[in-house]
């Protein structure tokens, strides 16, 4: 509109921009639960695996006590096959904990990813919000945002322009 400083903005380009964020948070989530349940699975399989060694263990050495009649020779070997049982278990649970500190360290660097593409996101807005109102595009100011506004004024002014569309949540 010459002669004004209001400007037009395709508004279905503006709401596609909008729908895409929201589609893009949700699978982040999901990837963060099948790694979590991941590493738990991988942690109960490690005990799991421990416990059946030491019960395997307890039954050679009763076997070899009753077998052979002789208690101590029996004993020193249940002791050492027990040994080496927790010792077999030690080993998998730290090689499921290093598993899962692993898929734990990926997850943390791919939420932090989302979320730096999510400020992002929000800046892009803010400024064509400021562009909207004829204002050039500010350093971002104590609060993150270009024009010293805050989320919830952004959601604030989306709403109003998706006339039927909800905000709340957001």
């Amino acid at each position: 509109m010459p002669a004004t400083r209001k400007v037009l903005v395709d508004r279905d380009a503006v709401l596609e921009l909008v729908d895409q964020l929201r589609v893009a948070i949700p699978e982040e989530v999901q990837a963060a639960k099948r790694i979590n349940a991941e590493g738990e699975r991988i942690l109960e399989q490690a005990h799991d695996e421990s416990a059946r060694i030491l019960g395997r263990a307890q039954e050679q050495a009763a076997f070899l006590i009753s077998e052979r009649g002789l208690a101590e020779g029996a004993a020193a070997q249940g002791r050492r096959i027990v040994a080496e049982a927790e010792a077999a278990g030690r080993e998998v649970a730290a090689g499921a904990d290093a598993y899962a500190l692993q898929i734990l360290s990926a997850l943390q660097t791919e939420a932090e990813k989302a979320l730096l593409e999510i400020r992002k996101g929000i800046e892009v807005l803010d400024d064509r919000r400021a562009q909207l109102r004829g204002e050039p595009p500010a350093d971002a100011g104590a609060n993150g945002h270009a024009d010293g506004t805050d989320g919830q004024e952004l959601a604030a002014v989306a709403g109003e322009e998706s006339g039927a569309r909800s905000t709340a949540g957001r």
